[in-house]
């Protein structure tokens, strides 16, 4: 499984993503530009020692990682507040490359396009969204439930005391 995050605005957002993919054990992606420098200070500080136990990578364009995930086959879902499916309602593999757009701005609609799934977290109504890196955490988590990947982290740990 593997977050991927279009032209992310926000340093601290996308650190407490990465330390969430460290945590999780999933590869991350940055395709960029981004909206501030990769190593800026604040993203440095949200994502913490973890930066140092991800797998991630920096893409320097759409097109860069358009072209890196065809040649590796990988299932594309966007996650979009403009989407008619919920995220509860599609089934998962564990190659797949989870993506979230812009804060700003969600991502192009090439982009929308490209992906192999549009799906959305359901909001009470009249509320816009939430943060990329809640839904981050809500997309992966669900993914990786579905995928048997917690129990695989459960049982790399041991038992419970």
């Amino acid at each position: 499984m593997q977050i991927a995050l279009y032209q992310p605005d926000i340093p601290q957002n996308t650190g407490t993503i990465l330390r969430l993919c460290a945590c999780l054990g999933l590869e991350a992606h940055i395709i960029e530009p981004a909206g501030f420098p990769v190593s800026d200070r604040l993203f440095r500080r949200a994502g913490m020692d973890y930066l140092d136990h991800v797998t991630w990578r920096r893409h320097d364009s759409w097109s860069a990682f358009e072209s890196w995930r065809a040649e590796q086959g990988h299932r594309l879902l966007l996650f979009t507040t403009r989407a008619a499916t919920s995220y509860l309602d599609v089934s998962y593999r564990p190659d797949d490359i989870l993506l979230l757009g812009r804060e700003s701005a969600g991502v192009p609609q090439a982009v929308v396009e490209a992906a192999d799934a549009r799906l959305r977290i359901p909001l009470q109504p009249g509320l816009r969204s939430l943060n990329v890196a809640i839904a981050a955490a809500m997309a992966a988590g669900e993914a990786l439930r579905q995928t048997g990947h917690f129990d695989q982290l459960q049982s790399a740990r041991g038992a419970p005391e």
